[in-house]
């Protein structure tokens, strides 16, 4: 059989041997959802799996009937997309533990115990954690946990479409911004039926890539896993299994299948073809920060510890007292400008004109008289600053006006210098570029914001036949394959590793912001007009 793959025609030939290596969504058919069905006024429409947005997920309303069925269809897996979760309508009684109707159970990974297949799962119960197992032969109804989490399209391809199940995904309100009009089936209102469509990944004996055959291709095929040597097959990994393997086995030496086209370093080793050694994994520190600028669309970096220019501070916006409360600090005191006006109903609390300049001081409660009635409200004490002379004022927490910061500081920092003197976010701007880059973004753009420190995965590589410098590649936002090669590595210390900063895109942006928000409790709301 004769096929077209990418635009080349690809022979399969009959008796040939093809290992299959996995089974990927390579398309989604979406339609317009209408009661959890599929409008009978909606065109379909196909989207590629790289097509923007965030999604939330709509929750299953078919059950599965047991455990096994569940490993079978729902992807369980190490990473953080992996840990699905169900609920029962009834309870659940084992030997050491009993899961009650209605608890929401963590699936978090398969494995044999003491010859039985298992799945490994968590209750989380009066803030406390309960581990158990339960078996594949486990049979009940388990329906899908409502999830709270957004996922771009790709995310929802890999990890949240059950086997043999469509899914309904709705879009998210927070990136509404994109323009969906000339793509999606006409009556859009953000909810979506996705079908997948399939592709079988496979690799053949005399080939060093990835073959990638469309499911509804029109082949005949033996199952002959029983009679033949797999292991004469090439074994691919994504970065992500690369990963997971133990310390112990680095340094490697690999062989990339399939990597992004790039110019740039390091996306230039990771060609198809190109040898490189995979020293250590690690996880490093990097900072989230976006340009500032009023107009849309901005651009998003990751900005390592190691970088090696300075930056001098820009002025910070505050649009209400209560922003101007959690931006003070006991290093300096907060000089700002108020660049709207704001007239108080109180006369215990301070008028604002746009122009006036105060010295931010504390927070602190104070009485006023409302409809006849003493009460005490949240103020923010500051001092005017008049011509000669400073001026004792209290402004309402809850006002809402507007403040530009004025900066007197003109010293010149390092990004650690930053990170260890300042809470974020901070805005600054490259006053000197990192010379050890050779293009450094960050020196055009007029303004930064540090937003907030993030933790990532990455593998640190260099290339295998010139080992010169080395780099750190993240495991996440990278679409790559390798397969393992049987060479010594000629020095197990890695050469050294050069500065990156990384642009990513607004929807990666997002996923960074929504997992370190995970772990963080939102600042407490700021104070409403008393009444």
């Amino acid at each position: 059989s004769i096929y077209e793959m990418f635009g080349n025609e690809c022979c399969l030939s009959t008796g040939e041997v093809i290992k299959v290596i996995g089974f990927k969504i390579n398309k989604l058919i979406a339609s317009i959802c209408e009661n959890n069905a599929v409008s009978q006024f909606s065109a379909k429409v196909e989207l590629p799996l790289n097509f923007p947005g965030l999604y939330k997920v709509v929750a299953d309303k078919t059950p599965y009937v047991s455990v096994e069925e569940i490993t079978r269809k729902v992807s369980i897996g190490p990473t953080r997309f992996g840990h699905p979760c169900f609920y029962s309508p009834e309870d659940i009684k084992l030997a050491n533990f009993t899961v009650k109707h209605g608890e929401q159970i963590t699936f978090n990974s398969v494995e044999e115990i003491n010859g039985t297949m298992a799945v490994n799962c968590v209750v989380i119960r009066n803030n406390q954690s309960h581990s158990f197992t339960l078996p594949l032969s486990q049979e009940g109804k388990f329906y899908e946990c409502e999830d709270d989490q957004i996922y771009t399209l790709k995310e929802i391809a890999e990890w949240k479409i059950p086997k043999c199940r469509n899914r309904i995904v709705r879009l998210s309100d927070t990136l509404r911004m994109w323009d969906f009009s000339n793509i999606l089936p006409e009556n859009f209102d953000g909810c979506l039926i996705l079908r997948p469509v399939y592709e079988v990944q496979a690799v053949m004996k005399f080939r060093k890539d990835i073959v990638h055959i469309l499911s509804d291709l029109d082949v005949e095929v033996k199952d002959v896993t029983d009679c033949y040597d797999i292991s004469s097959f090439l074994q691919p990994l994504s970065l992500e299994d690369v990963f997971e393997r133990t310390s112990m086995e680095f340094p490697m030496v690999a062989e990339i299948m399939e990597g992004p086209s790039g110019i740039q370093k390091p996306y230039n080793l990771l060609s198809a073809g190109k040898e490189i050694v995979i020293y250590k994994k690690s996880q490093a520190a990097r900072i989230l920060s976006s340009e500032i600028r009023s107009d849309s669309p901005k651009r998003h970096f990751l900005i390592p510890m190691s970088y090696k220019g300075r930056f001098k501070r820009r002025p910070r916006e505050f649009p209400t007292a209560y922003d101007l409360e959690i931006a003070r600090s006991e290093k300096e005191q907060l000089h700002v400008v108020a660049t709207k006006a704001f007239t108080s109903p109180h006369k215990e609390l301070f008028s604002v004109s746009v122009g006036d300049q105060f010295l931010v001081q504390q927070c602190q409660t104070s009485e006023i008289l409302y409809d006849g009635r003493k009460k005490v409200v949240d103020v923010l004490a500051c001092e005017q600053i008049l011509s000669g002379t400073y001026k004792k004022v209290l402004l309402p927490m809850y006002m809402e006006g507007g403040f530009v910061e004025v900066i007197h500081d003109k010293k010149q920092y390092h990004l650690s210098e930053i990170c260890k003197e300042f809470p974020l976010p901070f805005n600054v701007k490259v006053s000197v570029r990192d010379l050890s880059i050779e293009e450094d973004v960050l020196a055009a753009v007029p303004g930064l914001q540090f937003e907030e420190e993030i933790t990532d995965s990455y593998l640190l590589i260099s290339s295998a036949s010139s080992p010169v410098e080395s780099w750190e590649i993240p495991v996440y936002r990278l679409n790559v394959l390798v397969h393992l090669l049987s060479k010594d590595v000629q020095s197990v210390v890695p050469p050294v590793t050069k500065t990156t900063v990384e642009e990513i895109s607004k929807e990666q942006y997002y996923m960074l912001r929504r997992y370190e928000n995970q772990t963080l409790h939102p600042p407490p709301r700021p104070p409403k007009k008393p009444t």
